[in-house]
């Protein structure tokens, strides 16, 4: 029976956050394309151009633990929903009984036999409770809510495990350019101290150079020790996101990723508008689907005032000898209808109302919370849009002039001009200026991956609409 709506109607909570993203100033002209699309709808193969980072995804997709988690979660909260939404049906049970009786003969009726056997066999249906109030029904929405919540959830931290997959995959690269920069400066170090060392046996040159030169390569050779246990620690961290051991093949390529190009994901990302990131991320319909769980949960509060009204009956043969169990005239039935109304619980179901209140009240607030989180994410993320090209951008004109500064002052170094501090000033503000352009692509990069995981990417492996022109050519 169709029960009556108890629960508040759902209306979705106004977002707590403004109507467009910001612009000006560190986000430049970023959403100037915010109508060009989505970029939720932009495939995390077609986003990570990188085959080897697809790979890497690929197998993190399939042998994380954590994902294996969320899926069984998932799979927990629908069992869960099927449970409960089964309650909506009576229970029918098969019964077969046999009861055996002895009663002494001075409490026996005359001519009544000591022995007493019975049979029964029956069909019966055990306290199916009528939904006339929705109870159930809402116990059941609630249920519904509950599994599609988790199953936003497994989506989010499917998404949130490819950008840390991507970010230690573009760490491990940057480590290893770092490594190759110092292995470089090692070997240029360690000519340059031979040099310095030769000419100070010969007396062209004093030996606090040579000890200068000395410590430069000893500083280097320090720096490379270091990038190789840092390599080292970013290829187990990323070992533990994919699951399982590095094949050969894929290890194979991982040694020779020690460069960090400015290609390996999509440059241009469509932010859209805010609004959008209510159907996009799935953090924010999971919290969504939490407070339509705590609304249904009002409705079963509320229907706990009323009476409850629960059929219980059975129908079937019975009979005190076996063999005339099934026979004409041993049909035998019950039936038992029950209404419960509450008359004195002790306030326990005004509280229970209440406490239901109260906990839409936190749903709310919380997915207040998460819509905000996401604005400022996706705001961060367009703030470094056009802020890291400029800072790239500057960075190289800093490697090139301080290349050409080293080399000038190496030349007038030989030449007997300059002394070995002014090429050593000149070698040190070089490194850094080449590590400096390591950490800028690194962290437009990586700027680039979480802007993508905010804007609800990565939820298909291939963009949305070559997905929708292969099914129309199909």
């Amino acid at each position: 029976m169709g029960g009556c709506a108890l629960s508040p109607a759902y209306q979705r909570p106004a977002a707590p956050v403004e109507s467009a993203f910001p612009t000006g100033g560190a986000y430049g002209s970023a959403v100037s394309i915010s109508l060009a699309g989505a970029a939720a709808d932009i495939g995390w193969r077609d986003f990570f151009q990188d085959p080897i980072l697809q790979t890497l995804i690929e197998t993190a997709l399939d042998n994380n633990r954590d994902i294996r988690i969320a899926a069984l979660n998932v799979e927990t909260a629908r069992a869960t929903y099927r449970v409960r939404r089964a309650d909506l049906l009576p229970q029918l049970d098969g019964v077969v009984s046999s009861t055996s009786q002895r009663t002494p003969a001075d409490l026996a009726p005359p001519g009544a036999p000591e022995i007493t056997r019975a049979y029964q066999a029956s069909g019966a249906v055990s306290a199916w409770e009528l939904d006339l109030w929705g109870r159930i029904r809402s116990l059941n929405d609630q249920a519904l809510a509950a599994y599609l919540a988790q199953e936003e959830t497994r989506m989010s931290a499917q998404l949130s495990l490819m950008a840390e997959v991507a970010n230690a995959y573009l760490t491990l690269r940057a480590d290893q350019a770092m490594l190759r920069l110092a292995e470089e400066t090692v070997e240029t170090q360690t000519r340059a101290f031979a040099l310095t060392r030769e000419r100070a046996e010969a007396g062209e040159a004093g030996r606090i150079d040579m000890h200068q030169a000395e410590a430069a390569l000893r500083g280097a050779e320090a720096d490379r020790a270091a990038y190789q246990r840092q390599a080292a620690r970013d290829r187990n961290a990323l070992v533990v996101l994919l699951g399982r051991p590095l094949t050969p093949e894929l290890s194979a390529g991982l040694d020779g990723a020690v460069t960090l190009p400015d290609d390996l994901a999509m440059a241009d990302l469509p932010p859209g508008l805010p609004s959008d990131l209510l159907i996009r991320r799935p953090d924010i319909r999971a919290a969504e689907q939490a407070l339509m769980s705590a609304n249904a949960n009002i409705g079963a509060a509320r229907a706990a005032f009323f009476p409850t009204v629960s059929l219980t009956g059975s129908i079937g043969s019975a009979s005190s000898d076996l063999d005339n169990l099934f026979s004409s005239g041993a049909q035998a039935w019950s039936f038992g209808p029950q209404i419960t109304a509450p008359l004195f619980r002790g306030g326990a179901l005004r509280a229970s109302l209440d406490r239901a209140h109260l906990l839409k009240q936190i749903e709310v607030a919380r997915y207040e919370r998460t819509v905000q989180v996401a604005f400022r994410e996706v705001a961060d993320g367009l703030s470094g849009l056009g802020t890291f090209n400029e800072q790239i951008h500057s960075e190289r004109l800093r490697v090139e002039a301080s290349q050409t500064t080293y080399d000038l002052a190496e030349q007038r170094f030989r030449e007997g001009e300059d002394s070995y501090l002014v090429v050593l000033d000149a070698q040190r503000t070089l490194y850094s200026s080449q590590q400096g352009l390591i950490r800028a692509r690194l962290m437009r990069l990586s700027n680039l991956v979480d802007l993508y995981k905010a804007l609800g990417g990565g939820w298909t492996e291939h963009a949305v609409t070559t997905a929708r022109s292969v099914e129309s050519e199909a």
